[in-house]
């Protein structure tokens, strides 16, 4: 591990730094990269690439058809053969539309940073970037090689570069990532529920509401019950949770709904219950005589437990000791693609990126003295594993 008079530097450097720190957010918020669209993902890509080549990384895109092209960024400034790997994980997309700059600019009010993308997650690239400079500048070689992987659609899913993540992970001892941290003391994430998504599809039969009523098979009121049958699943305690949260059927209110549709959101804090929980949705069965069910869907991210991160924690928080921060953990109901390496049974810690609040909202921000504070525990953490 880096000596405390090590650690203390890397955080001096950089708090000489922090202005510099907020200009490049500012340019990487204004650089507005929704995740449905490619084009505009892509111009913020190559802003990003253009400052790792300055730092001296290997940058190589890794072209997609539908979504923005993912980036993987290498940096190794030791000698020789590298010993191993680290996985440095994160997003270039955001959830917000292009347009959203005009009624939400970037600004900087009261010690915080305010913009669409500023927390979730570009203060999270700038860290890095800040990270890896000044490990280069104080001379600081890690071990091992550092491979910087900036996908494209995080906030859609990881449809497109889930493969990527997991193929890096399995090349790495251990994954960093650069999610924002958890509350304003900026708590790591430790542990993350697994998500998913199950669709409820109904089909009944259609008849006239006043005329024959008795002839039609009513899809709305199957779906009703199916709905409150799979709300009994909850279980707060376990950390399971069932919402259906999109709800669609039938036509006219004097037709008997032939179609009806739910979707329902599906958490679990333990792969055992996310298994459990698939089952118990495909299990099952109609209510209504002559009502028919189709169940689809299921977790695309499992849960990252916390012994995936509990040995990484101890490290982060030993360090961040040595620098006077202090530094606690904790679990959040949110995925991220720190699930996917931590089910692989890779070292996974989260949380990694920017201290703020309102992500997803129109008062998105991060405070700005935690950035160098950020940039020094991931420089340290690089250094010492």
């Amino acid at each position: 591990m880096p000596s405390f008079d090590l650690a203390q530097g890397l955080l001096e450097d950089l708090r000489r730094q922090q202005q510099k720190m907020l200009r490049l957010l500012g340019r990487f918020v204004r650089a507005e990269s929704p995740s449905f669209d490619k084009a505009a993902v892509d111009r913020f890509g190559r802003i990003v690439a253009a400052e790792w080549r300055n730092r001296g990384a290997r940058v190589r895109f890794l072209l997609q058809r539908r979504h923005g092209d993912h980036i993987r960024a290498e940096l190794w400034p030791g000698r020789g053969r590298p010993a191993g790997q680290i996985l440095i994980l994160g997003h270039l997309d955001t959830v917000y539309d292009l347009g959203t700059l005009a009624r939400m600019p970037f600004r900087v009010s009261r010690g915080r940073a305010y913009g669409p993308g500023s927390y979730d997650m570009k203060s999270g690239l700038v860290i890095a970037l800040f990270a890896a400079e000044v490990l280069h500048t104080m001379r600081m070689r890690p071990f091992k090689r550092l491979v910087f992987l900036w996908t494209s659609d995080e906030e859609i899913g990881s449809g497109s570069s889930r493969a990527v993540i997991e193929k890096e992970a399995r090349r790495s001892d251990a994954v960093l990532v650069l999610e924002p941290a958890s509350g304003p003391d900026g708590r790591l994430k430790t542990a993350r529920k697994g998500v998913g998504e199950i669709e409820l599809i109904v089909t009944g039969r259609a008849a006239h509401a006043g005329v024959n009523p008795q002839d039609g098979v009513n899809a709305v009121h199957e779906l009703a019950l199916q709905i409150a049958r799979v709300a009994r699943f909850n279980q707060p305690r376990r950390g399971v949770s069932v919402n259906a949260d999109v709800v669609e059927g039938g036509t006219r209110t004097n037709v008997i709904a032939e179609r009806a549709r739910a979707v329902v959101d599906i958490r679990a804090a333990r792969a055992s219950d996310m298994r459990a929980l698939e089952a118990k949705f495909h299990r099952l069965r109609p209510h209504l005589p002559g009502a028919r069910l189709k169940v689809r869907g299921g977790f695309n991210r499992p849960p990252m437990e916390r012994a995936a991160s509990a040995g990484l924690f101890r490290r982060a928080q030993a360090l961040a000791i040595t620098m006077g921060l202090k530094l606690e953990e904790s679990f959040t109901g949110g995925g991220s693609d720190g699930n996917f390496t931590a089910a692989l049974g890779v070292p996974t810690l989260d949380g990694l990126g920017g201290v703020g609040e309102g992500a997803h909202s129109p008062h998105e921000n991060v405070v700005i003295r935690a950035l160098p504070q950020r940039a020094a525990l991931l420089a340290a953490l690089l250094a010492s594993l």
